[in-house]
């Protein structure tokens, strides 16, 4: 019988009977939870939608941070013979109430009783829905059962009810609707079978070689595909044990208690640990940065040896040997210090970056993928490592790039369609080919290359294509600059919002002697705008004219999801920050004389804005 998804895991439960399944931080200290508990609860949570009346191919939702009950909701609803409707819990009501109307969702998991309340009120709007399992507290409402409730309805149906719907359960039905939070339009549900993500997880798993003797930490939001794939399904697939972080902010913390050896991330994450390496060496003895500078120059040159296939030689092993226990050791000892090596998906990783955490013999292995594909298209891995590319395609997937550059993909993990949405569907499945709506290019090695994507191409008014992306991530790599977002379409040159980096910049004004009160006040100071002018020209030396920033707004806060000016995996959202800060840009382009004309604003409960 071929699998599904719960008949994966409950299989591997029986093979890793005795080992640790999770961990999850309560009383202070991260605590086991077995294979054989992980089952158990499984099967509990699916007798107990069975009871509730959830039949096969209905939908129910999952709204919560990172934590085993998330496992437990959606390997239960689909042994239940349910799909799982995964949904942010940083969403807007206004997205939340869409996606659990569009959805039909009948049963909704969530942790938060103050959002509760909220969804109660707004009840008239999700007429299908039926119940809402409260996973902490309780509320006194006919609506909200709360988990001990929940959990004691599984003793109303019988185990053999529930092993017949696992039984019954097809390989090729849909398991779940994703939906895309993109970077415009409504989210709309890609429906993912079983096979789509079972295909993916078992062509990634013969690429990077992890075991039941690996331990990953995992932070990503569950509710993206990368994370569930590559952090939940890939990891139990393969039998290794997951350890839940407390939040965001306690990443660095929680790397220090599991030891983790494998880390899924964003970009992001990496990028702000490459800032806080540099800040601290900038910072440090002119010795020990004497000693860094010199381990990272040796760290390069063994990377480019690598790159080209050549022996970097007896000489410069030996002194990355040496390197590798008075400098780069340190670095591991902060991620826990059995970090075999980081994945990074979900947004384009700055090359610099990755040849920086090489250098330090902790390879971060990029990938590309997108919901519809479920999500990996290409990946790089052990002996097929190119710095600046995605990685070779899945063996079990065809890519082609199509007349205007755009990648075409075929294969088994491509999704069925957008859920009740048959034109969309038409727009994105053509032959079965895939439009992912990115510019891609594939070298003579088979390395796959995003350019951007299709929709954000600048086109300036003087005819130029420009990829903002690739500006942004050469940008990006300095220590004073955290994010930005390039401007320029149909105008005569480019221009970017810029945030900076504030912990690197409040040393920056500590060291200079500059006085300010607040980051409002920080980012006007003549300084500091002369400062981030400088290093930005530095960066961009290289590039040709018309894809140099001219000009600059510099910016007192950082994008923000909950206004909608990111995705969940920090994606921007072009279209929303552009009109969000159109006053802003406009001024930026508004003729004052020749030359530099940079600015900055502060913004003020993020959505008051101010010169």
């Amino acid at each position: 019988m071929k699998d599904t998804l719960p008949r994966m895991v409950l299989r591997q439960s029986e093979r890793f009977n005795g080992r640790v399944a999770m961990r999850r931080k309560q009383g202070g200290r991260y605590r086991d939870i077995s294979w054989e508990q992980l089952a158990e609860k499984v099967r509990i949570y699916g007798r107990a939608l069975l009871t509730l009346g959830l039949k096969n191919n209905q939908h129910a939702a999952i709204m919560a941070p990172n934590r085993p009950e998330w496992v437990w909701a959606d390997l239960g609803i689909m042994a239940a013979g349910g799909r799982t409707v995964p949904v942010y819990h940083t969403e807007a009501l206004k997205t939340i109430l869409h996606i659990l109307r569009d959805s039909q969702s009948r049963f909704l998991f969530t942790h938060s009783a103050s959002f509760v309340a909220e969804l109660v009120d707004e009840s008239d709007q999700v007429p299908k829905l039926e119940k809402i399992i409260l996973l902490e507290g309780s509320v006194d409402h006919p609506l909200v059962m709360s988990l001990e409730d929940f959990r004691a309805l599984a003793e109303k149906t019988k185990v053999e009810k529930l092993e017949k719907c696992l039984a019954a359960g097809k390989r090729e039905e849909v398991a779940t609707l994703v939906y895309t939070s993109g970077t415009t339009g409504t989210p709309k549900g890609a429906m993912l079978t079983h096979d789509n993500i079972l295909s993916n997880v078992e062509a990634s798993s013969h690429l990077i070689q992890i075991s039941d003797s690996d331990e990953c930490l995992s932070f990503l939001p569950l509710s993206h595909i990368f994370e569930r794939m590559a952090g939940y399904y890939l990891m139990l697939h393969q039998g290794v044990t997951i350890s839940y972080a407390e939040s965001i902010d306690t990443v660095p913390a929680n790397l220090a208690e599991i030891h983790p050896t494998i880390v899924v991330s964003v970009p992001r994450l990496y990028e702000k640990m490459y800032n806080r390496v540099l800040e601290r060496v900038s910072t440090g003895p002119w010795l020990k940065k004497q000693l860094f500078f010199l381990a990272l120059k040796a760290g390069k040159a063994k990377v480019a040896c690598q790159q080209r296939g050549v022996d970097p030689g007896f000489g410069l092993n030996l002194a990355m040997a040496i390197f590798s226990k008075l400098v780069f050791a340190k670095l591991q000892e902060r991620l826990g210090g059995k970090l075999r090596f980081f994945v990074s998906g979900g947004a384009p990783l700055v090359c610099e970056i990755a040849e920086f955490f090489l250098a330090a013999g902790i390879p971060i292995y990029e990938g590309y993928g997108l919901t519809e594909t479920s999500p990996v298209i290409a990946v790089n891995y052990p002996g097929h490592h190119r710095l600046g590319s995605v990685g070779q395609p899945l063996q079990n997937l065809e890519v082609r790039i199509a007349e205007d550059g755009e990648l075409l993909v075929k294969g088994p993990s491509v999704f069925q369609g957008y859920w009740q949405l048959p034109e969309q569907t038409a727009e994105a499945l053509e032959d079965g080919w895939f439009h992912t709506g990115d510019i891609a290019e594939i070298d003579t090695d088979g390395y796959l290359h995003i350019t951007d994507r299709k929709k954000d191409l600048i086109v300036t008014a003087g005819g130029k294509n420009v990829a903002p992306q690739e500006i942004e991530n050469i940008l990006k790599a300095d220590r004073y600059i955290s994010s930005l977002m390039v401007y320029g379409d149909r105008k005569p040159y480019l221009t970017a919002l810029v945030v900076p980096d504030f912990e690197a910049l409040t040393k920056y004004a500590a060291f200079k002697k500059i006085d300010f009160l607040d980051h409002c006040d920080l980012v006007n100071h003549p300084q500091i705008l002369n400062l981030i002018r400088r290093r930005i020209d530095q960066l961009q030396q290289d590039l040709p004219n018309y894809k140099k920033i001219r000009r600059f707004t510099l910016l007192s806060r950082d994008f923000i999801g909950d206004k909608g000016e990111v995705t969940p995996t920090l994606k921007l959202r072009r279209k929303t920050i552009s009109q969000r800060f159109s006053a802003i840009i406009e001024n930026i382009y508004r003729p004052e004389g020749e030359g530099i004309h940079d600015t900055s604003f502060c913004i003020i409960d993020h959505d008051e804005q101010q010169g």
